[in-house]
């Protein structure tokens, strides 16, 4: 089982790699040969272009490798929210690793992502979905299972009538 996983894993990394590196020289071949530069300059450009847009593929694609793993056999992902980190950090985290924390909306229930790190999950039916304004509460077995405050503030009513279609009260 742990080597179908790897094998899973390392999948989702080459397949982020070659999107974005394919994405990045193209990009940048492009834009040299508008400009009309020798084929030793866009070589020169474009293999390191290549490797940091492999590098940050890997990351992204170790990250959506790593959330797949998570999802119950017949899950799917209906939406990924940016949720606002409940403090300011006192230095931006780079752009490469992507915002600290996500909300994953699935077909089974509700998952809170801190990178690649599954905080908790909790399903449909055992939710109470509530829109505060801007701020959408949870709450899981009569208890508070969070609060919080999404990138998109119109995505609460969104999330809200996905939850009503999946059974949560």
């Amino acid at each position: 089982m742990g080597e179908g996983r790897d094998r899973r894993l390392r999948r989702a990394e080459w397949s982020g790699a070659v999107a974005t590196a394919l994405l990045a020289v193209v990009a940048v071949g492009g834009f040299g040969i508008r400009l009309g530069l020798p084929w030793w300059a866009m070589a020169a450009v474009c293999v390191p272009t290549a490797g940091l847009a492999a590098w940050t593929g890997v990351r992204i694609g170790r990250r959506r490798g790593i959330r797949d793993q998570a999802l119950e056999p017949g899950e799917t992902v209906l939406g990924t929210y940016t949720v606002r980190p409940p403090y300011a950090e006192h230095t931006p985290p780079d752009l490469h690793q992507g915002p600290q924390y996500q909300l994953l909306v699935t077909t089974h229930g509700v998952q809170m992502w801190e990178r690649s790190v599954l905080l908790w999950r909790h399903p449909w039916p055992e939710l109470r979905v509530l829109v505060d304004g801007p701020r959408l509460r949870l709450h899981h077995e009569g208890r508070e299972a969070g609060t919080m405050q999404l990138q998109d503030p119109a995505a609460v009513y969104e999330i809200r009538a996905i939850a009503r279609r999946h059974g949560a009260a």
